[in-house]
């Protein structure tokens, strides 16, 4: 009896192009790592100055997305402003003001700590988080660095009689509001909805979308949900990040930007003259976030100390200095 033997050939699917280097890893005068990403510079017109990679392709702001998420909480009504409004668009660093204010803010409105639906975490600092654990204190939804969004979203919907229990449900009407607010603001259609590592809906827009919106909120006019985001946000920066925050460094250095990072390293930026700029770095690496928003707002020609400080990233070795996360571009 003879057999025969199909042989099936397996094909490789191809892979997109490689992006651009963003940043280098340099030890020891020793390039060891690459930080690849794309990135979009927009003119104060609103158009294209400077792209590298692929700035139309739809990325996760992550917590970038959250002035614009600020801005459906105003506009589904609630009544913020100063260090509670900057706290909704806030990844806070878990430090004792930060605390104490979203407590402050979930008794000014009728709710309790056990109906966030953010998950229990350490403060995002790291000092922070060790001063914490030393206390004895646990992980809970209020130290979670996006405590106050979620404080904001239970409040308006506690105000406009929305369901509180699924106020993370990407078809409870306060999100369909937020989906708008970011299509407005990006001037493109959503590509996706995911889940945020908070729990909450999240908007896929592209960089060049994202560059948009932060650009869109800086020149809205005064009064306006997305002005009043922004005003908040660059009048109480450390309550949008913390006192050790690139952030806080940048809105508090240089008067009238609004300045906003994310998970899996995306940042958005927007200069008071409408220049703006996003970007994000393949890997997720946060440690090249400095160097290359560093040199991005050279590229825009800002000349100011707070921009050196944002783009030194040295590497240890041994407890000393002995190389450094440098921008490639």
């Amino acid at each position: 009896m003879s057999t025969s033997a199909q042989h099936t050939t397996l094909t490789t699917p191809a892979l997109p192009p490689a992006t651009p280097v963003l940043a280098e890893v340099v030890r020891s005068g020793f390039v060891e790592g690459r930080h690849r990403g794309s990135l979009v510079l927009l003119a104060a017109d609103g158009s294209v100055e400077f792209a590298l990679g692929d700035a139309t392709a739809p990325v996760f702001p992550r917590s970038s997305n959250k002035p614009m998420q600020a801005a459906g909480v105003l506009r589904a009504g609630l009544e913020l402003a100063g260090e509670r409004l900057a706290l909704a668009a806030a990844s806070h660093s878990g430090e004792a003001f930060h605390l104490d204010l979203v407590r402050t803010m979930l008794t000014e409105h009728g709710l309790t700590a056990g109906q966030l639906q953010c998950p229990p975490d350490l403060p995002l600092d790291p000092v922070e988080a060790e001063t914490y654990l030393a206390s004895g204190a646990v992980r809970e939804p209020v130290t979670m660095n996006c405590s106050g969004k979620h404080t904001a979203m239970l409040a308006v919907c506690a105000l406009r009689g929305w369901p509180l229990d699924s106020y993370l449900d990407p078809g409870h009407p306060l999100q369909q509001l937020i989906h708008s607010v970011v299509e407005e603001a990006a001037g493109e259609p959503v590509a996706a909805v995911g889940t945020d590592g908070c729990g909450a809906p999240l908007m896929a827009i592209s960089l060049t979308g994202l560059a948009r919106a932060f650009r869109s909120f800086v020149l809205a006019a005064p009064g306006t949900a997305e002005r009043r985001v922004a005003d908040a946000m660059r009048a109480h920066p450390e309550y949008v990040a913390g006192t050790r925050r690139p952030d806080t460094w940048l809105m508090r250095e240089l008067p009238g930007t609004l300045s906003k990072m994310g998970a899996e390293a995306v940042q958005a930026v927007a200069l008071p003259d409408g220049r703006a700029l996003a970007f994000k770095v393949d890997d997720g690496a946060t440690r090249a976030l400095g160097p290359v928003l560093s040199r991005a707002l050279t590229l825009m020609g800002v000349d100011a100390p707070v921009v050196e400080r944002l783009g030194r990233a040295p590497l240890l070795g041994g407890g000393r200095e002995v190389g450094e996360i440098r921008a490639a571009f």
